[in-house]
């Protein structure tokens, strides 16, 4: 992995519903091998469950500062991005290629990172991740835009 531009003094957090629970395990294992602290909100298996749950948990870490970014997975990606939006003060993007998640980094300072586990295989997955946690945001121009994203 690349060098990273988020705080590794705080840990990526991390979460999924069923659908998304094995690239969740393998991501998890190639942060940890980075260097990464990694917070795990769950699901912890395969098992039918509600993805609000996890996307809720995971964005309440990044908006109160107790990780540096997050991860979402799920098997459209629509759910957990939907939902972390949600959340005062986070920025999810639904990517399903490198150049989107360099490009949420770069232009939308995007801080979780929203996974379709259907639509994506396992490499690009985890070169998106790699990417996100490794892109800064380019600010200029794009900043005045992004502090317009919040209505609160």
């Amino acid at each position: 992995m690349q060098a990273t531009i988020f705080d590794k003094n705080l840990p990526l957090v991390i979460g999924c519903d069923h659908a998304g629970f094995e690239y969740k395990e393998e991501v998890k294992k190639t942060l940890i091998a980075a260097g990464w602290q990694v917070e795990d909100k769950g699901t912890h298996s395969n098992e039918s469950t509600d993805y609000p749950d996890y996307a809720h948990a995971v964005a309440n870490m990044v908006a109160d500062g107790k990780a540096a970014a997050g991860i979402l997975i799920c098997g459209s990606g629509n759910g957990v991005c939907m939902t972390a939006n949600k959340n005062k003060g986070i920025r999810a993007a639904l990517c399903w290629n490198e150049e989107l998640a360099a490009l949420a980094r770069q232009h939308n300072n995007a801080n979780v990172l929203c996974i379709p586990s259907r639509f994506v295989s396992l490499d690009v997955a985890q070169k998106m991740v790699d990417i996100f946690q490794s892109t800064a945001f380019e600010g200029g121009r794009h900043e005045k835009r992004v502090n317009k994203i919040s209505n609160n």
